[in-house]
Formats: structure tokens, sequence, C-alpha cells
């Protein structure tokens, strides 16, 4: 199972890489204007953060190429898994992209003009050397620093996907992005020592990677963080790649290798008798008959007699009406719940004014207009501007 996990792992990233070189699903390109396509598309989700774009955005992000061009080119993208769903569920707008295929591009465009280098530590070292050169200028120091911001956003962002909202299937299938994530960091931070020693000037571009680098280690830290306690609860182990396990068991010292059992509930052995012995001692132990037991009922002694109400609720509801008006024709609502001193017993007031106003045979009406009411030392600070009223006898509302 290990070996097909790691031969399904290549696959998926080889396929990643490789889409920026399809012409279509299933062709290799042969436009290097395409290739300008697929970067702009991959720097506009570098740019859109965690949430991932629509196609929408994409093409109106790609505003300088042809829609249908773009709608192709993502089409492709999405075909070999360079772009994916945020979540992988029917009717999903939002889509999210691999960092591979960024670095891909990278790759590329070095190859054509320098013999080409591959992988993001080897990019690094590329990009350190650039910037030491005597002959590097501020403008080479910012497109090193830009370069490398897209890359790590793109790889911060997929992350950040992966442990929020995707499947830890998912995770678990992308574990390599952790990999080896704080000697990046390490090496990243120290060529952004080396361009702002140099340019400072550059300080602003040098704060966009010290927040793709801190967005990196945060979303490294997330992803951990889920897969260890994934694994954790569910012991699944397989949710971690053999070696990471193999290294640990290696590398821990009895204490620490002790302290994994700690607060784990190991199972049970297994039974002595049988399952066929356990169903037929179920069977002999079930009561004979099959007829229904009634639930018990109580006796006549027992029932005690629910006592009426003194008043009906139309005279309860008069009541509260008449003590609110307290003789008067019409009383604002902040101070019919002032009278009362507090709002838990206001609110009762409210609801029984407004019961009144709504009942058809009394006679009140519950007025409400666009003032409010702020007083901190009142019983309720904050009270909408409302009269409760007495109709005229035959009058309508």
């Amino acid at each position: 199972m290990d070996g097909l996990a790691g031969d399904a792992a290549v696959l998926r990233v080889f396929r990643q890489v490789f889409a920026v070189l399809a012409r279509e699903s299933g062709a290799m390109i042969t436009e290097p204007d395409l290739v300008d396509v697929d970067e702009a598309i991959l720097e506009a989700f570098a740019e859109a953060g965690s949430d991932g774009l629509a196609v929408e955005q994409v093409v109106a992000a790609c505003a300088r190429f042809p829609e249908r061009l773009v709608t192709r080119r993502f089409e492709v993208l999405r075909e070999y898994g360079a772009v994916t769903r945020v979540v992988d569920r029917p009717h999903e707008r939002f889509y999210r992209a691999a960092f591979a295929p960024y670095v891909m591009l990278l790759f590329l465009r070095r190859m054509a003009a320098e013999g080409g280098q591959a992988e993001l530590h080897q990019l690094l070292t590329l990009e350190g050397m650039s910037v030491a050169s005597p002959q590097a200028g501020p403008d080479d120091g910012r497109a090193s620093l830009r370069r490398l911001v897209r890359v790590f956003r793109l790889i911060a962002n997929e992350l950040a996907i992966l442990a929020v909202a995707s499947p830890v299937e998912d995770l678990r299938d992308n574990v390599q992005l952790l990999w080896g994530n704080r000697a990046l960091i390490s090496r990243a931070e120290e060529l952004h020592a080396a361009v702002l020693g140099r340019w400072p000037e550059l300080d602003r571009d040098c704060a966009g990677l010290r927040g793709a680098l801190a967005a990196y280690g945060d979303a490294s830290d997330a992803a951990a963080a889920r897969l260890i306690e994934h694994a954790g609860t569910t012991r699944a182990l397989g949710l971690l790649p053999a070696e990471t396990w193999r290294t640990f068991a290696r590398t821990s010292d009895a204490a620490t290798l002790a302290g994994v059992l700690d607060g784990v509930l190991v199972d049970a052995p297994a039974p002595w008798f049988s399952p066929q012995e356990m169903t037929e001692a179920v069977e002999a132990e079930r009561p004979v008959g099959s007829g229904r037991t009634p639930p018990p009922r109580p006796t006549a002694d027992a029932m005690v007699p629910v006592p009426e109400r003194d008043t009906t609720d139309d005279e309860e509801l008069l009541r509260v009406a008449e003590e609110a008006l307290r003789g008067r024709d019409a009383v604002p609502v902040a101070a019919a719940i002032d009278a009362v001193g507090d709002w838990l017993a206001g609110r009762r007031v409210l609801a029984a004014l407004t019961a009144a106003h709504l009942h058809p045979d009394l006679g009140y009406e519950l007025v409400w207009t666009d003032g409010l009411r702020v007083d901190p030392e009142a019983p309720v600070s904050w009270v909408s501007a409302g009269l409760f009223r007495r109709l005229p006898a035959g009058g309508a509302r």
C-alpha cells in the first residue's frame, strides 16, 4: 500500500507540473504565449489568498488575454489537477491552485534563459547568487523577491485550504508540502536579509516576502497539527508516511516513545468465547411470549386537578394595558418599560402591549416611529420610539 501511495503521489505531482505544458487535455502546447496565460492564472491565485477563485474571477484577473483563451487554459489546468476545487463537492464554484506548476514555469523560463534549474531549494540558491552578484541592481532584487513571494504564497494558500476545508485524506496526499519547510524558510530569510541589506529601498517588497513566509509557516503548522490530531484520535498511522514514523522511532529516546502511549486506551484482549456462544446466550435469556407490557398508568388518587386560571387571557391583557396607561389616553413605550424597573419585566409588558394591539376586541393601538431613546442610566438603554394609546369608542386604527 505504501508503494501504491508513493506512485500515486508521483503521478499527481507530475500531472500538476506538466499541466502548464499542455495545449489541450492530452496534448502538449506549442505556442509560448499559452505559458504566459498559465502564469497569469497562477499569479491570480497567488494574490487571491486561501479563499480561492471562481472561473469568472480568474477571467477578470487575466483581462489582458482573450476570455476564451483564459477559460480554455483554465480547463486544461483543471483537467491536469493544477487547479482543483477548494472543497470536492458538486456545484463548488471556487478553486485553488497547486504551487508545483508555478515552480515549473520558473524552471522553464530559467532553462530557456540560462540553461535551466529545478527544485525549490535550487531556486533559492540561484536567487541568492543572483542578488549577491556585483552586477545585480535593485530591479534584479525586486524580481527575485516577487518570484519567491508568489511561490510561497501558492504553497501557503494550498496548505491553508487543505488544513481547514479539505478532507484529511487530501492533506495526507499532499503532505510532501510540509517536508523541509523550516529549511526553506531559513534560506528564504537569508535571501531576504541579503536583499534588504544591499537595497534598503526594497523594504516594501521585502515585507511581502516576510508576509508570505509567515503565511507558509502558519499554514504548515496548522496542517501538521491537523495530521497529528487526526492520527492521534483515530490511530490511523497511515496519515503520515511510513518513513516519518520510522525516523521518529529511531531518533526518539525511551521517555519520548513511552509518552506516545500516555492517555491511549488499549483495546481489550479477544474474548475467550466465540460469537456463536454469545448469540446462543442472548437468545436463551430472552423473555418467553410476545405480548406487549402496557405502560404504567397513574391511579385516580394520584391525579391532581389543574387549577383553573382566575382570569382569562383577555382580562390579563386588559389589566396590563390599563396599568401601563394609568388613566391616560396614551403613554410612550419607553415610559411603560421604565415603570417596571428592568428589562426582564419590561419585555413581558412589551409583549402584552403588542398582544393588546393585535387583539381585535380590545381598543388599544401600538404605534412605532423612527426615533430612538438612548439613556445609559435607564433600565433599558436603547428603546425605539413608540406610543401605546387607547382608541376612542368605535374608532378605527
